[in-house]
């Protein structure tokens, strides 16, 4: 399917889709998928549980400096993600993990140290890389950009769906207003401010079906190499 390194950047809003978006595409093509937004996840919560301050920048450096984040595939041929060889795969989309994300992510040190190791997943392979900065900072060069966006209220309605699913108590109300939160917080922050880049295929997914926007994506990665088609399964 790929015999060269190739990478397709998926960035865009919190609940515009990247995440499941990008694991059907990785998926349909066989290649690697890049769950950065996981990788910040985790280091969150492991600064949660060591009850670390926000503020202490040079704290929350060192522990994602430190931590061992690996991607793994289950036997059933789920990827799942491993901190310091613990699966946290679903913890990671807690509540609490949510609201404090982007505050974490915001900090140059803490970016800097994932980032390196993004860049290292993706030697000489091809990969679906989906997270924030894909497109501007980490893979700059990456031969398809695509940023993903949907209005406020279907991006609220889907993670509020997602949490009652998993079982957490939450309001609608309060998941939109933690999203438009996270939309200040991620247009705003000093470094690396959420945009899509210039050469980037914006894509708005509010009447989409992932489906519909996977099979977008692999349109237009078709008109532009030749990689034979691929059905989603």
């Amino acid at each position: 399917m790929c015999d060269d390194n190739f990478v397709i950047a998926i960035d865009g809003h919190a609940g515009s889709g990247k995440s499941t978006v990008a694991r059907m595409l990785a998926k349909a093509l066989g290649w690697m998928h890049i769950d950065t937004g996981a990788m910040y996840r985790a280091v969150t919560l492991k600064a949660l549980r060591l009850k670390l301050r926000l503020d202490d920048e040079q704290a929350l450096t060192n522990v994602a400096s430190s931590t061992k984040i690996e991607f793994v595939t289950s036997s059933t041929g789920e990827q799942r993600i491993l901190m310091d060889g613990e699966d946290v795969t679903d913890e990671i989309r807690s509540p609490e993990v949510e609201a404090m994300v982007s505050h974490v992510s915001a900090i140059k040190g803490v970016r800097r140290a994932l980032q390196a190791i993004q860049r290292d997943l993706a030697k000489d392979r091809c990969v679906v890389a989906e997270g924030r900065d894909m497109q501007t900072v980490v893979f700059p060069n990456a031969q398809l950009k695509v940023f993903l966006t949907a209005s406020l209220e279907e991006r609220a309605r889907r993670r509020y769906l997602e949490l009652k699913v998993k079982g957490y108590d939450v309001s609608f109300e309060d998941v939109l207003k933690q999203t438009q939160e996270r939309d200040k917080l991620d247009a705003t922050r000093d470094d690396s401010p959420l945009m899509p880049a210039k050469d980037a295929i914006v894509i708005d997914t509010t009447h989409m079906s992932p489906e519909e926007v996977v099979q977008q994506i692999l349109t237009i990665l078709r008109q532009r190499t030749k990689v034979e088609r691929t059905e989603i399964t």
